[in-house]
């Protein structure tokens, strides 16, 4: 008996705990028959809907809007790439994405995930046709092969296949492997490899339901599907209640006798005296009855109604979460309202948009355009999403005194060269709208060297105190040349210059002759030799330079060029096959050598290397030029 008590009393009780409020007399609350409890959700998978779909996107204009809004925000300002690669570089970079209309095929193809549930967009590579099936391998994509961007949506011939991804280090890990494409027209089939993909999602979905879509997403339309129907029938009753604004009431006192009538010309009589005194009313604004009849006049009233219909305005905006001002073009409502709030909460979600969605699909497209502009990756690629608002002209202005005062004080302060401060300058460019008129010739004209700190800074071109006001001049430490200019020496520096001749000046008109014939496909050494052996013309991409481009080799005369170098080494006394190496040495000097400012006043550059100096200048002869070699220096220990 105590053994059978205290088994009682170790076991427990186990039932399925359901807590909620009921009141079964009054009908209230969990279980009870009433009208909230009879409410149920049924899947409508309106997502599998495709003509359904298609109406709506085709004849409603709220659909279209709900769909194409933040497609175009989260592209409209497009990115910055964060990259060492050199301006005139960087160009080709955008001119490949206008030409392969990349940002519109990107913006069709959200717009079709959006829309559907699920999409792609297949890199197009020239050469490549029969390879679809095959890994894309970057090192096979040349300059120019990248071609744009085909897009499907997921009902155009489009089927994941059943094989997924099992590599842990794929991003797209457990996503299908390949999409199998169909033509409707051939009945071609074709599988296509999952790296050269490009997938577009509209909502996302949990994982039984993705399985359930063939790893898709779902309609954006569908979670407003329900909101949509509700807003659409309201207005057609407010529609509809402008044709009973106004009810006029006839009375007549033998109008049922005539209506039971079985005489058909009796009823017919009544009939035409109603639509007779319909027409006196409508067109002579009379009104004739006899004297048993009677007219009243009811008149119904909107009030409220402009209410009622904002707040199922609002519930489709909130479902679409897209600002009421934005979706419908309203203007704020309220006392005060401006819709800063809302547009700043809409902005904060593209950015969410931007990270989640948009850059996948950026990491996977950057590499393989970068490849067709620039025939490689930059090893730090990367980018940042430019905002999305746009500030007004006051705020431009705010921000462009702010920024440069910043600038400027950094500069004062000798925190920053004056090459830095240009460039910081030049960077708020594009979106102050000011200092645009710096080019990179004048950020590489700027030295590099930091200023003593001041109030005003040499930005400004002003004297700094302690500097041009109270130190005292001594001639003796800065030399001048025979011509009265001051020469460029390095403090602390055994170095000394032995090609000191100055280039003489010539006749700007001279410069085709100078130039010559320009020889093409010549690179480095083969353009020394080239040059050397005709004794003339000119190789215009003859070496590059990383923050120059392209620097054109002239053969020249006495002044500048490869015969003005060898002439200076001659009488120095060097041998011809020692003038041959120095040459030779030319482009590994241009190419890894350091950029500097040369103070000589003329607006040239040098690059050192190794105690060579490569004389780089902007123009020839008064002439702009591409970057030409105008002369090369030796310096030697003293």
């Amino acid at each position: 008996m105590p053994r059978y008590k205290k088994k009682r009393q170790n076991s427990a009780i186990r039932g399925k705990a359901q807590d909620g409020f009921s009141n079964a007399l009054a009908r209230l609350g969990v279980g009870t028959p009433n009208l909230l409890e009879a409410t149920e959700y049924i899947p409508q998978r309106i997502t599998r809907n495709y003509a359904l779909l298609n109406t709506l996107y085709r004849e409603q204009w709220i659909v279209r809007r709900i769909v194409d809004t933040i497609p175009s925000d989260m592209l409209k300002n497009w990115i910055t790439l964060s990259t060492e690669v050199a301006p005139a570089t960087m160009k080709r970079f955008e001119r490949a994405l206008r030409q392969t209309r990349v940002i519109n095929s990107l913006k069709e193809g959200m717009e079709w995930g959006r829309l559907f549930g699920g999409a792609i967009g297949v890199l197009m590579i020239k050469g490549q046709g029969d390879m679809l099936d095959q890994p894309l391998d970057l090192e096979r994509i040349l300059p120019g092969d990248f071609c744009g961007i085909l897009n499907f949506d997921r009902w155009n011939g489009v089927s994941p296949s059943g094989e997924l991804i099992n590599d842990i280090g794929d991003p797209e890990y457990g996503l299908p492997k390949y999409y199998q494409i169909s033509d409707p027209a051939s009945g071609a089939v074709c599988n296509v490899h999952h790296s050269r993909v490009l997938r577009f999602i509209g909502d996302n979905l949990p994982y039984w339901e993705s399985i359930a879509e063939n790893q898709w997403g779902s309609s954006v339309i569908e979670a407003v599907f329900d909101d949509l129907k509700k807003r659409d029938n309201v207005s057609w009753n407010i529609a509809q209640l402008t044709f009973v604004a106004n009810l006029r009431v006839f009375k007549m006192s033998d109008m049922g006798q005539l209506l039971s009538a079985v005489d058909e010309e009796s009823k017919a009589e009544l009939y035409r005296t109603i639509q007779s005194q319909n027409w006196l009313m409508s067109n002579m604004g009379l009104q004739i009855m006899d004297s048993q009849d009677s007219m009243e006049t009811h008149q119904y009233t909107f009030g409220g109604l402009a209410e009622v219909y904002s707040q199922f305005m609002m519930d489709v905006a909130g479902a679409a979460r897209i600002p009421v001002t934005k979706l419908f073009g309203r203007s704020p409502a309220g006392m005060n309202a401006t819709g800063e709030s809302d547009l700043q909460n809409y902005y904060d979600m593209i950015g969410e948009e931007q990270e989640s969605k948009l850059r996948p699909i950026l990491d996977k497209l950057l590499p393989v355009v970068c490849m067709s502009a620039f025939g490689a990756v930059p090893d730090d690629l990367d980018y940042d999403f430019d905002p999305v608002s746009e500030p007004n002209d006051k705020e431009r202005a705010e921000l462009a005194k702010s920024g440069t005062e910043n600038v400027v004080t950094a500069l004062n302060a000798g925190l920053v060269s004056k090459r830095t401060a240009l460039k910081e300058l030049k960077q708020q460019a594009e979106r102050t709208g000011v200092w645009t008129n710096i080019t990179e010739a004048d950020i590489m004209r700027a030295s590099e060297d930091l200023e003593d700190e001041g109030e005003l800074g040499g930005l400004l071109g002003l004297p700094q105190p302690g500097r041009d006001s109270d130190e005292k001049w001594e001639e003796d430490k800065h030399p001048r040349a025979e011509n009265g200019r001051f020469e460029h020496s390095e403090s602390g520096s055994n170095e000394k210059d032995t090609d000191v001749e100055p280039v003489p000046e010539r006749d700007p008109e001279d410069i085709t002759n100078l130039l010559g014939e320009e020889f093409k496909g010549y690179k480095g050494n083969e353009a020394v030799d080239k040059l050397l052996q005709e004794k003339r013309g000119y190789i215009k991409d003859a070496f590059h330079n990383e923050s120059f481009g392209d620097i054109a080799l002239i053969y020249g005369d006495d002044g500048c060029g490869l015969c003005h170098i060898i002439k200076q080494r001659k009488q120095q006394g060097f041998t011809d096959e020692k003038i041959k190496s120095l040459l030779y040495n030319l482009g590994d000097v241009i190419t890894h050598g350091t950029v500097g400012q040369s103070k000589n006043g003329k607006g040239t550059f040098e690059i050192f290397k190794d105690g060579e100096v490569a004389v780089i200048s902007p123009t020839l002869r008064g002439n702009d030029f591409t970057f030409v070699l105008t002369a090369y220096k030796s310096r030697r220990k003293k």
